[in-house]
């Protein structure tokens, strides 16, 4: 039988981290081949930080329009994607933090055309990714999207953000680690499409960031340059799987389950973070080093830390995983009982 295989993937073209690096906004879209009308894409917050900046520096070489952002939900991608086409955008520049990059990825996907991310904060691995996290119907779904032409990260600007939000991020990043377990599971016992070399890109990503939990604090330029940089790497690992499987499983969809049960209490990254302690203790591994660095870190490893009450967090073991039943984890498809799920929370120290 011919060889017949393909498959797509598409990468950022060209990535700058570094102190002081907004500067380089405008060279970098010239180098990457970007002319015409742009479309600049922040919220309130982010055109203050750093929108006004990016601005003032693409108005020398591009024609330049704004439009401010509110919540990543589907209607504000909607308002920015006929907005786009009423300027005839030939580009967008997201930003901001997840959502506003959420908002523009989704937008210039449909509008087919290219988009820069700036983050601003680094609360997920979303800044690099071909996924978009967009609330529809009141939840959080994952939608197909594109990775950005290039990434601008100033860690200056990113070290001035909460620091939850990059303990959120390294968190997101940590919980790679059980999502492949997840993916090789799949693949094992459901033939599951399974890349390898997506796999060694998360797990890399993850494992950097245990390796160096110690450096990462507050108020640490550095900090932000070793997890910025596991965030990208993250989100090419999903480029090149074409899919999320390298980076979210069943501590991803135990997050989503908690955002219904328990909504804003906590941070997806920090969700995240404390469902893979759960699941990796399901996998038999070492969940303790997850937990070892999330501490390390300063992100959350108790229900308590997150917000939520120990039943939370049991109801969401329980339904985690009817969140995404076509991808099978660890839960399986009948899930965790609820002495199982008790006894998860107790052993592992979450609640």
């Amino acid at each position: 039988m011919p060889f017949s295989k393909s498959k797509l993937m598409e990468f950022p073209r060209d990535v700058i981290v570094g102190h002081g690096v907004i500067e380089e906004i405008a060279e970098l879209c010239n180098r990457v081949n970007l002319e015409g009308i742009g479309l600049v894409v922040h919220d309130e917050t982010t055109k203050r930080i750093a929108g006004e900046k990016v601005m003032d520096l693409l108005n020398k070489n591009y024609e330049i329009k704004e439009i401010v952002v509110e919540k990543a939900t589907i209607n504000e991608v909607g308002r920015v994607q006929r907005f786009a086409k009423k300027i005839n955008a030939d580009f967008l520049v997201a930003v901001g933090g997840g959502s506003v990059i959420d908002i523009a990825k989704l937008a210039s996907f449909r509008c087919k055309v290219p988009f820069i991310s700036v983050p601003t904060a680094a609360s997920h691995d979303g800044i690099a990714s071909p996924r978009a996290s967009i609330k529809e119907n009141g939840y959080s779904v994952s939608k197909e999207a594109r990775s950005p032409l290039a990434i601008l990260a100033d860690t200056a600007i990113i070290s001035k953000a909460p620091y939850r939000m990059l303990a959120s991020g390294c968190a997101d990043v940590i919980s790679n680690l059980t999502a492949i377990l997840d993916w090789q599971l799949a693949a094992r016992l459901k033939g599951e499409y399974y890349s390898s070399f997506a796999a060694a890109l998360a797990k890399t990503a993850a494992e950097l960031l245990i390796e160096n939990a110690k450096y990462i604090k507050p108020g640490i330029e550095e900090a932000v340059w070793i997890a910025v940089k596991s965030m990208i790497v993250s989100g090419v690992a999903m480029s090149v799987a074409n899919s999320s499987r390298p980076a979210s499983g069943a501590e991803h969809m135990f997050s989503h389950a908690l955002d219904r049960i328990a909504p804003g209490k906590a941070m997806h990254g920090e969700q995240c973070g404390v469902g893979a302690i759960m699941m990796m203790y399901l996998h038999g591994g070492d969940w303790e080093s997850i937990r070892n660095a999330l501490r390390e870190i300063g992100a959350p490893t108790t229900a308590k830390e997150l917000g939520v009450s120990k039943r939370d967090i049991i109801k969401a073991l329980m339904m985690a995983h009817k969140m995404r039943p076509e991808r099978y984890t660890i839960l399986g498809t009948d899930g965790i009982t609820k002495e199982a799920a008790e006894r998860l929370v107790k052993v592992t120290g979450v609640a």
